[in-house]
C-alpha cells in the first residue's frame, strides 16, 4: 500500500530523487528513519471529574538544517505513519524554502470539539509537560495545524515559559500577535501558493488574466489563495469545503463575500452572493451548477488547486482531471500512481513542498523576530515571502530543466543537495 500510506510514499519519493543524485548511502540511511520519536500518554481530568487518556506523538525527523519544526495537530485519526510522512516533508519543505529548520511534526489523538475550554487548555498544558526536555527556540519548534490555532499555540508558549522561569516566545509560532506572534502568518500559506504559481505562469508565458480556477478546501488555506487570486485578476468558478461546494463558471463575483457568508452559516454551498446577499436562490441567475462531492477535481479549468486533505487525486480520478495546472495547498494531495498518470497527461504540477511552503517560511519571521526582539509589519513580512517563495520557485525550475526533471522531482532534488550540503560541512567541521 505504498501509494496511499503517507511515510512509504515519501520513502519512496525519497529514494526515487537520491537515486538521481548519487547520495551518499550514509545520509540517505538517516533521511529514511527519524532521529527521534517521541510518545507520550497524557492524563486529563474531565469536567465530569472522571479521567481520560490521550495518545500524544512528536516526531522529530531530521536536524541537519536546524531545529525541528513543524506543527501539531489534534485529530482522532493521527497516527504514527501519517505524523512520521508530515515530519518527513517538514523536512523538505523547509530546505526548499531555505530556512534554517529540520523537520517535525506531532499530534494528540483526540476530536477537540468533544472537548470543553478548559479541557483543551490543560491537555495542552499537560503535552507541553511531556515534550519540555525535548523541545525549545535552538531544539524543536512546534506550530500550529489542523484543529490547533493561535489560542492554543499561547497556552503552549505560556505552560514553556512557566516551567522555563523565563519568557521564551521562540519556542513556538503562531501565537497571537499580542504573545508575540508575527503579522500576516493567518495569509502566508495561502499567498505563498499565489507566489510560486505567479512565478511559475511568467517562465512558461502564460497571463494569470481570466484563468479559472477550482479550490477543494475553504479553510484558511483555502479561503486566502482564493482571496488573493482573484485580486490578481485569476477568475474563482468553484469552491468547496467538506461539506459541499458551489460553482459559477462565470466566476464567483466576491470571495470575501463567499467568506462572510461561511461563517455565518457554516458551510459553503449555499453561498451564492450577488452583493451583500447570499442566497441559494441567486443560484439560477449566476448561472450557478451543482457538483458531486468531488466533482470539484475533474471541473474544465485551467487550474486546479487541492488546498483539504491528504490522497484525494488517486489513480481512480486523475484521468478525469482536465486542468493543465495543479497548485498543491494541501500536504500530500497526490498519491505516487496518480502523479504518474498526471506526469503522462503533461499536467504541471507545482508541488506541496514547495507551493504551501509560505506557512513555514512565516514561521521562520516569528521565530527570527522573537529571538531578535523585532516585530516587522505585514507589508514587510509580505514583501519578504514574495522574495524567499520567487528564489525557491526558480531554483525548483532550473533544478527541473537541468535534470529534465517534474516539479516534484526537482524540488525535492533542491532539497536533498541543500540538505547533503550541511551534513558535509558538519561532518568537516
Amino acid at each position: 500500500m505504498t501509494n496511499n500510506n503517507p511515510w512509504k510514499r515519501s520513502l519512496e519519493q525519497l529514494r526515487i530523487n537520491a537515486e538521481k543524485i548519487n547520495l551518499d548511502n550514509l545520509l540517505l540511511k538517516r533521511l529514511q528513519n527519524p532521529d527521534k520519536i517521541i510518545e507520550a500518554n497524557l492524563s486529563l481530568k474531565m469536567d465530569n471529574g472522571k479521567t481520560q487518556e490521550f495518545k500524544a506523538y512528536r516526531i522529530q525527523h531530521n536536524n541537519i538544517q536546524g531545529p525541528y519544526k513543524g506543527g501539531l495537530r489534534y485529530h482522532p485519526q493521527v497516527s504514527m505513519d501519517e505524523v512520521k510522512a508530515l515530519s518527513f516533508w517538514m523536512t523538505m519543505k523547509n530546505a526548499v524554502i531555505d530556512v534554517p529548520f529540520g523537520g517535525g511534526k506531532g499530534g494528540i489523538i483526540v476530536d477537540p470539539k468533544m472537548l470543553s475550554e478548559r479541557e483543551l487548555e490543560e491537555l495542552t498544558r499537560e503535552f507541553v509537560r511531556k515534550l519540555f526536555n525535548d523541545i525549545g527556540p535552538k531544539v524543536d519548534v512546534p506550530a500550529p495545524d489542523v484543529n490547533t490555532n493561535p489560542r492554543i499555540m499561547g497556552w503552549f508558549e505560556d505552560e514553556y515559559s512557566k516551567i522555563a522561569k523565563k519568557y521564551t516566545p521562540a519556542v513556538v509560532t503562531g501565537k497571537p500577535l499580542e504573545m508575540g506572534g508575527s503579522e500576516g502568518r493567518k495569509e502566508a500559506t495561502g499567498l505563498g501558493g499565489v507566489y510560486a504559481l505567479l512565478s511559475i505562469l511568467k517562465k512558461i508565458k502564460k497571463s494569470p488574466k481570466g484563468m479559472t480556477v477550482a479550490i477543494q478546501g475553504f479553510g484558511n488555506v483555502g479561503r486566502y489563495i482564493a482571496k488573493f487570486l482573484q485580486e490578481e485578476g485569476f477568475k474563482i468558478v468553484a469552491l468547496s469545503d467538506s461539506k459541499g461546494s458551489i460553482y459559477v463558471p462565470s466566476g464567483v463575483p466576491d470571495v470575501d463575500q463567499v467568506e462572510v457568508c461561511k461563517e455565518e452559516k457554516g458551510f459553503i454551498a449555499e453561498c451564492y452572493c450577488i452583493g451583500s446577499v447570499c442566497d441559494l436562490r441567486h443560484k439560477k441567475q449566476m448561472g450557478g451548477k451543482d457538483l458531486g462531492a468531488d466533482k470539484i477535481l475533474e471541473l474544465p479549468v485551467d487550474i486546479l488547486i487541492p488546498a483539504a486533505l491528504e490522497n484525494v487525486i488517486t489513480k481512480e480520478n486523475a484521468g478525469k482531471i482536465k486542468a493543465k495546472i495543479i497548485v498543491e495547498m494541501a500536504n500530500g494531495p497526490t498519491t505516487l500512481s496518480a502523479d504518474k498518470i498526471l506526469n503522462e497527461k503533461k499536467v504541471l504540477v507545482i508541488p506541496d513542498i514547495l507551493s504551501n511552503s509560505g506557512g513555514v517560511a512565516v514561521s521562520y519571521f516569528e521565530w527570527y523576530q522573537n529571538l531578535h526582539q523585532e516585530s516587522w509589519s505585514k507589508n514587510e513580512v509580505f514583501a519578504k515571502l514574495k522574495k524567499m517563495m520567487e528564489k525557491s520557485t526558480d531554483e525548483v525550475y532550473k533544478t527541473a530543466e537541468k535534470y529534465k526533471s517534474t516539479l516534484r522531482e526537482a524540488a525535492y532534488i533542491v532539497a536533498i543537495n541543500r540538505i547533503a550540503k550541511s551534513w558535509k560541512k558538519k561532518k568537516a567541521n
